[in-house]
């Protein structure tokens, strides 16, 4: 393991501003929160951030009061999370479990109960991709190559929409849920701070194939704010997985609907482990609304899901599982299940 430096911030403009003198000096720096990503890359020699190398610093967040939002907090229409509050204190807050059922029930699917209590929310936003060729030190896009090993080679995990020229999935299992809340996340940095849509944070390769979001090297997220649903709002996130703790989604889904009795009014359907960023399908969603959903509108819906799919030699099962995922989903909570 390299040797670095750690800095202990006390604010986030103390962060910020370590993160950018260290630049400045022409040395590599990551911000630790959780730390349960970034010491597995730090272990295996892997870029934390895309443009630079292993860190010289390492710049602890954990003494940010203002970045540690613990409990919920819910102002101006708003629900705030705070970007070190754990996906244990999301997943067990009575107040997210009733009315943003399916962030919950996203961070409850991280991993195990001993990452959940140390992960983050920015964290698993903003982790970086779990390819075995990333991971395991080929010189492929996002290590800075020039060259997706995946696209000819072991591709069983990876992207079946919006891939090219690499064809990583996010790992995340918040990023679907925030997309399909419509919710904001906020990034600080030394010319201050921004709000950013949660559906215009992540980035395709096509736009950047070594950056998996907009983040500069020098900047955090700081919080996500989610807008109060309306009345007659359900959602709930489903995850597939080859084994039942620790691994990552092979397709997963966020819905979030809007029903009426039973008709449904408002839809957001958003994938994950199927693509590169949180994949919005809005062809199944405009199925749902105005619609009573019955057993043949749900199969309808889940086959508009995968209609733009694209797999690649060996991952093609994603297709019928993802169909089926999200016609299931659909069904069942438009029935209140």
């Amino acid at each position: 393991m390299k040797a670095f430096a750690n800095r202990k911030a006390q604010t986030v403009l103390e962060a910020v501003a370590v993160a950018r003198s260290t630049l400045d000096r022409g040395q590599a720096v990551s911000f630790a929160g959780g730390g349960t990503d970034l010491l597995q890359l730090v272990k295996d020699r892997i870029p934390n951030r895309p443009n630079l190398g292993q860190p010289d610093v390492l710049v602890d967040l954990k003494s940010i009061r203002a970045l540690g939002i613990a409990d919920v907090v819910v102002e101006s229409g708003l629900m705030r999370l705070g970007a070190l509050a754990t996906l244990t204190e999301i997943g067990s807050a009575p107040f997210v479990r009733e009315r943003y059922t399916v962030l919950a029930e996203a961070a409850d699917s991280v991993a195990t109960p001993q990452i959940r209590n140390v992960g983050t929310v920015g964290g698993n936003l903003a982790q970086r991709p779990w390819c075995w060729y990333f991971r395991n030190g080929f010189p492929c896009y996002k290590a800075g190559g020039d060259r997706c090993f995946s696209a000819g080679g072991e591709n069983q995990l990876h992207a079946i929409f919006g891939g090219g020229p690499s064809y990583i999935v996010h790992p995340s299992d918040l990023a679907p849920a925030v997309v399909a809340l419509g919710a904001t996340i906020r990034i600080a940095g030394p010319n201050g701070e921004r709000a950013v849509p949660a559906a215009e944070f992540f980035v395709l390769p096509r736009q950047d194939a070594r950056h998996e979001n907009i983040l500069a090297d020098d900047e955090i997220i700081t919080r996500v704010d989610v807008p109060t649903l309306a009345p007659g709002t359900r959602s709930t996130y489903r995850k597939i997985m080859d084994r039942e703790a620790w691994t990552h989604a092979l397709a997963s889904a966020a819905v979030v609907l809007r029903m009426e009795g039973e008709v449904c009014r408002e839809a957001r359907i958003v994938l994950g482990g199927v693509a590169p960023v949180p994949w919005r399908v809005t062809a199944a969603e405009a199925l749902l609304v105005g619609q009573r959903v019955t057993r043949e509108l749900a199969r309808s819906v889940g086959e508009a899901a995968v209609a733009d799919a694209r797999p690649l030699a060996r991952n093609a099962y994603k297709v019928p599982l993802t169909r089926k995922l999200v016609e299931r989903t659909a069904l069942e909570l438009a029935a209140g299940a």
